[in-house]
């Protein structure tokens, strides 16, 4: 069984969260670039009405080939209590039919269980079968403590049953 965690990340927490999981998991990993300014403050308007309307955008790599995955990890940071538009638009381009789905979210302060819920009808809708979900609060924790509990999520949700 072989599990692919594909996220997306614009202040590398959900990048830490994604490796720790990998590391621990043997999983491939795959980092969704957006092709978009989304940092400083100039692109904060536009990055924000993009993830309320769920808007696409151009992405790297545009596509992804599932077929050698049985367990799929889609990671996202929550951005006005919505998924990243990278991630949207990366689920929308993938065929997940028969696919083992885990959602997690990242989050400064709260809207990671909206940010899941509306990622699980996504990936319902191309097929896929989601069979956990988690979000973590990032606001004021270090990158040891980050991997502390990506680590205890993995045993608190016996993970690695999915290996």
């Amino acid at each position: 069984m072989s599990i692919l965690i594909i996220y997306y990340s614009l202040t590398n927490n959900t990048k830490l969260v994604s490796e720790t999981l990998a590391y621990n998991l043997n999983a491939d990993i795959v980092r969704i670039q957006d092709q978009k300014p989304r940092k400083g403050f100039k692109n904060r308007l536009t990055t924000t009405l993009d993830a309320l309307r769920e808007n696409k955008t151009e992405i790297y790599p545009p596509t992804l080939n599932l077929r050698n995955y049985d367990t799929i990890y889609i990671g996202t940071p929550v951005w006005a209590g919505k998924p990243t538009p990278s991630i949207v638009t990366i689920i929308d381009s993938c065929d997940l039919r028969g696919k083992d789905v885990i959602l997690f979210a990242t989050m400064s302060k709260n809207g990671g269980k909206k940010t899941v819920e509306r990622l699980e009808k996504k990936v319902r809708a191309r097929g896929g079968r989601v069979i956990e979900t988690f979000t973590i609060r990032t606001k004021d924790r270090t990158a040891e403590q980050l991997i502390n509990i990506s680590e205890s999520l993995i045993d608190l949700l016996d993970l690695r049953i999915y290996k």
